[in-house]
């Protein structure tokens, strides 16, 4: 009977514990890079590039031990195109009607990354490779990266450091106007 009488005064102690724990999202520990690659005067994101993360040196970064991104241990920080999937979940091409799998960005390229990303460290090289799709027709560029460029999907601490001396609205595509050779 005891044990009965002790349960019952505990349980509304530890029911009252709990209302402080904050509740968790799905892109908790994890930041997006959109990227929104198109010519000038056009909004079509280009098809075929190859964007990725390169230090200062113009070297490839390798996600090492999953430091940098929680996918793709050992192999470098390359942008994958967002897609579309139906009712189902499967994946279809992007001209029937459907939702994009990561709504937040559109017909874009994006790249998933570590809340510790530190942004300011690297650049985003976006080439055109030969051979591929557009031939090789446009300038491969380097574009410097901020904190700022990041979408941080979760609201904390990290989304309010990232928004101080950055711009002001946070989770907006890198917008790179490509330039032909």
């Amino acid at each position: 009977m005891k044990k009965i009488i002790h349960s019952l005064f505990l349980f509304p102690v530890f029911c009252f514990a709990q209302i402080d724990v904050p509740i968790h999202c799905g892109f908790d520990f994890t930041s997006y890079f959109v990227v929104h690659p198109h010519e000038d005067g056009k909004s079509k994101t280009i098809d075929g590039l190859r964007l990725s993360i390169v230090d200062t040196n113009e070297n490839e970064v390798i996600n090492e031990n999953n430091s940098l991104s929680w996918i793709n241990s050992g192999k470098p920080l390359v942008f994958t195109r967002n897609y579309k999937i139906n009712e189902q979940n499967k994946r279809i091409p992007i001209t029937e009607n459907g939702k994009w799998f990561y709504y937040f960005a559109d017909d874009h390229y994006l790249l998933t990354v570590a809340n510790t990303f530190q942004a300011e460290n690297y650049m985003l090289k976006v080439e055109d490779v030969d051979g591929e799709e557009n031939g090789g027709n446009f300038k491969t560029q380097y574009i410097p990266l901020a904190s700022y460029n990041m979408y941080i999907l979760c609201t904390s601490e990290e989304r309010q450091k990232a928004m101080q001396f950055g711009r002001k609205v946070t989770n907006r595509p890198l917008d790179i106007v490509m330039e032909k050779k």
